[in-house]
Formats: C-alpha cells, sequence, structure tokens
C-alpha cells in the first residue's frame, strides 16, 4: 500500500509594514480628493472612486457637532469649489504620470446640474463599487453606486464597460431625489443587491429605511422588495453592509439600540424570508450601533461595528467607545473576537483575541473596513484622535485628559493619531501592521481594502487637505498642509517597483 503523509496547510506570510509602497498620495495630486470611498479591481486595474472636502461638507451639514475651531479652510459657500468626484484607474504595469503618482488615470468626473438657480455636481462622491453580469450584460460590467448635493437630483447607479466610460441604469420605483446616497452593490446568486443609505436633509448615513432591493438585470429588468420592511423593527433605520457567504446573503442593520444581522437563502420570489442571528448589538447594546463592515475569511463570517459619526454620537450622547468584531459561522452561532466579555442569551463571550474593544484604543470608533488576502483577514479603523485638536475640551472624557496632561497636545496627537491596520491568519491571533496611519497622522482612516494580483491596496481618508487649521486662541490660522489628501498603498511579499 502506497502511504502519503497529508498535505500541511501552509499560510503565507501576511504584509508587514515594510511591505507596502505608497502608489497614490495628495489625492493623487488634489487635496481636495479626502476619501478613496470605493474600490475594484476591474480589467486589470485599480479602480477608485472618490469623495470630496467631505469635511467642508460636514461643516455646512444638519449633524450635530460640537468644534470649537474648524480643522480645514472651506469657502462660505461649499460649492466654490470643485466638488465634482472623480473615478480612477491604477495600471500597476504601465506607471505614466509623474513620480509620486505613476500610474494613474482620471477616467472620469462628475456632470455639472443645473438645480434651481444653483450649478452643482451631480455626485460629490461614488461611494461604493462592484463587478457584476446582470442578465442583459454581455461581460462583467463595473457598477457604481453615487453620493449626491442634497439640492441635486438624488443617488444614480452608474455601470461602465471599461470602467472609463459610464452610464445611468435603473433605480428602484420609489426612490426620488430625497434619497441622495447608496453605499451598497453587492452581487449574489447572480442578482444585484441594494439599499437606500442617506436621505436629504438628514444624514447622509442613515435613510430611515432598512429596505433591500434586489434585481437580476439592472440594465432593462425591475428591481423588488426583497425583505420586509425594516425586518418588522421599525429601530432598524438603514442597512449599512451586505455580503454573500455560503448560502446566504445577510445584511446589518443601524439601529441606536444595537445592531441586527439579518440573513436569507434568497431563493424564490422576493420578497425573501429572512432570520434573525444576531440582535442588541450582540448584546451590547448601544454601543454597537450600527455594522461597518463584514468581510469572508476562511470559511467563516466576521462583521466589525461602530458608532455613527466617527465613533462619538453627540446626536444621542452615545460614545466614545471602542468597537467590537465578532465572528458568525454557517450553522447561525457566533464568537466575540474583539471586545468586552459579557453574559448573553447564546452563552458567555469572551473576547477569543484577549483584545478589549477597538484592539484597547478608544479613539479607534469604527472597524470600517476589512479585506482576505493571500491566506491573512486585514482588519483597518478610523481613529478620530486627529479630531482633539478641534474640539470642545471640556467635554472630553477623563482618559483622554490624562494623556493631554502627560504629554501635551502636540506629542499626543504624535504618538496616537492615524488610523490602525490589523492581521490574523485564524481570525482569533492578531498583530498590527501599523497603528499610526503609515506614519501620516491625518490618515485618521482605512475606508477601502482591495485584493489584486498585484498586492494588496489599502486606501486612507484624510479629508485635512490642502490647508489645515493650527494653534489656539488668538494664533489659530490655516496653512498648506502637504500631507493632507487621501493616500493609497500597495503591499506585497514582491514589492513593486518605487
Amino acid at each position: 500500500m502506497n502511504m502519503t503523509s497529508p498535505k500541511k496547510l501552509i499560510t503565507p506570510p501576511g504584509l508587514a509594514k515594510d511591505s507596502f509602497t505608497r502608489i497614490a498620495r495628495n489625492g493623487i495630486g488634489d487635496a481636495y480628493n479626502s476619501y478613496p470611498h470605493s474600490m475594484a479591481w476591474f480589467k486589470d486595474r485599480l479602480i477608485v472612486g472618490t469623495t470630496r472636502s467631505n469635511l467642508c461638507l460636514f461643516k455646512v451639514s444638519a449633524i450635530k457637532k460640537r468644534m470649537d475651531r474648524w480643522p480645514i479652510e472651506c469657502p462660505d459657500y461649499v460649492y466654490d469649489l470643485d466638488m465634482r468626484a472623480q473615478i480612477w484607474e491604477y495600471d500597476p504595469l504601465h506607471k505614466e504620470g509623474d513620480a509620486e503618482n505613476a500610474g494613474w488615470r482620471l477616467n472620469w468626473r462628475a456632470p455639472l446640474i443645473q438645480a434651481g438657480e444653483e450649478t452643482l455636481p451631480q455626485e460629490l462622491g461614488y461611494r461604493g463599487m462592484c463587478v457584476f453580469r446582470g442578465k442583459s450584460d454581455e461581460e462583467d460590467c463595473l457598477y457604481v453606486s453615487t453620493y449626491a448635493p442634497a439640492r441635486g437630483f438624488g443617488t444614480r447607479i452608474l455601470r461602465s464597460l471599461d470602467g472609463r466610460n459610464f452610464e445611468q441604469v435603473k433605480l428602484p420605483d420609489g426612490f426620488d431625489k430625497s434619497i441622495i446616497t447608496l453605499r451598497l452593490l453587492i452581487p449574489f446568486k447572480g442578482r444585484l443587491f441594494t439599499s437606500p443609505t442617506g436621505r436629504a436633509g438628514g444624514d447622509p448615513n442613515l435613510s430611515g429605511n432598512a429596505s433591500v432591493f434586489v434585481t437580476d438585470d439592472p440594465v432593462n429588468g425591475e428591481w423588488e422588495i426583497a425583505n420586509p420592511p425594516a425586518f418588522g423593527d421599525p429601530k432598524n433605520l438603514g442597512i449599512f453592509e451586505m455580503i454573500g457567504f455560503g448560502d446566504h446573503l445577510y445584511a446589518g442593520t443601524a439601529n441606536l439600540n444595537g445592531y441586527q444581522i439579518w440573513r436569507t437563502p434568497a431563493e424564490g420570489k422576493p420578497p425573501y424570508k429572512w432570520e434573525r442571528i444576531i440582535t442588541d448589538g450582540a448584546y451590547r447594546g448601544s454601543l454597537n450601533q450600527g455594522v461597518a463592515s463584514f468581510c469572508v475569511h476562511n470559511g467563516a463570517l466576521y462583521a466589525g461595528g461602530g458608532i455613527q459619526h466617527g465613533g462619538v454620537d453627540m446626536v444621542t450622547g452615545t460614545g466614545p467607545a471602542g468597537p467590537e468584531l465578532i465572528r458568525i459561522h454557517e450553522d447561525g452561532s457566533w464568537d466575540l473576537i474583539v471586545g468586552s466579555a459579557r453574559n448573553t442569551l447564546d452563552g458567555m463571550k469572551v473576547p477569543k483575541s484577549a483584545y478589549r474593544p477597538g484592539f484597547g484604543s478608544i479613539f479607534n470608533g469604527y472597524f470600517w473596513r476589512m479585506g482576505s488576502h493571500d491566506g491573512w483577514l486585514y482588519l483597518g479603523t478610523l481613529d478620530w484622535s486627529t479630531m482633539l485638536p478641534y474640539s470642545e475640551m471640556e467635554n472630553w472624557p477623563d482618559v483622554m485628559r490624562r494623556g493631554l496632561d502627560r504629554y501635551g497636545l502636540e506629542e499626543f496627537m504624535n504618538l496616537q493619531s492615524g488610523a490602525e491596520l490589523f492581521r490574523s491568519a485564524d481570525g482569533e491571533n492578531w498583530m498590527p501592521v501599523d497603528r499610526r496611519g503609515f506614519g501620516n497622522k491625518y490618515n485618521y482612516g482605512i475606508r477601502t481594502l482591495q485584493s489584486t494580483p498585484h498586492g494588496f491596496a489599502v486606501g486612507f481618508v484624510n479629508p485635512f487637505g490642502p490647508r489645515i487649521g493650527l494653534g489656539t486662541g488668538d494664533d489659530f490660522a490655516y496653512h498648506d498642509n502637504p500631507d493632507g489628501g487621501f493616500e493609497i498603498w500597495l503591499g506585497s511579499n514582491s514589492k513593486p517597483d518605487s
């Protein structure tokens, strides 16, 4: 008898910080490009959708703020800036252009529209992307979801055959111009799923409408409602994340009493039958307001949470508190991976990583994005400490005051600020790739992660440009910030040429 030993599973080495090369800085040469808000690998190129000058948009929004000074210089009328969102491509094999941003090409800029007496960009941002082939698509296409001005014509879904030319496709019935943004475009079982994300006059992250829509033909087909209204709970104010895992589509809600996670096999005619598998923020309540990220890795589904508005919700007085990470199995059971130990209706849950919420940092407001690459699970955070110099200090918690008393504000910021990237092969043993924004304290969030054949792309949110406020009191003034504008880094065990 010929006996052979079983093959040993080998996990490739994970990406350390020195495995990454910066491929884009200063918003690809335009520091008003604040967010690399969406990312996809399409036609052998990395496609990136931007959102413009988010802090100037936030300044004029109705969202409650407690700021002594505004972090960046903004005009009185935000549309005095060029707020037209952009779509770029990066070709790692043909790096034409200047040395700092070589390989990039601007493919699309949002058109201008006339809304009454105002001339506005049709889109401020391109918030979601996916590659999908619908019934009328002859090949895989790039689909893009948009973020529109509140006084504009509402959100759109765009489609492209080449990543360079885009056309609008049909929206679900009932989407009027008050629906200003979509975050999600999720392919599953030959169909495309979406959900309204934000509404004019309110919050761009909460639509108040936790509805799932589905179609198998975005070009010519009709969208249908795929779930009962708000899953039967009016406190579900929106659906922030969806993903396919195994035989089910999963949806994570925003709920001020604690997020819920629902799943459906998505079979038959919609609306589908759904099952709730997580409730009350995994029994943490309001400190787990929403599911900020999903990722499938090694046969399990990981869900990262967060508190809206960067981890401190001024509207409801929730936070600051670090986010948690849970792991869901195909049988519906779940583990606490990062978080606070507690008794639940599903038994005692102790964090398997031994990390407390936020990987031990109160400043990590979201586990904002996850990605699986080359045998490793990567997780990126939003670190809101970058906003400390501009906030009302009397509202700071004691832990922050103690740190500032010890180090002083400037040194504290240098030690603390910048988004964090962690990695794990098994989902339980985690190590930091970097905890300081890859050397730029203004890289305060990781919004996009994309596995590519050429490496792992990490997109850092950086809205602190082009001019940033420095100083206090009468010394406060705006100065050019050479570190403003989003950055994108590419990690590879065989690093690309610089």
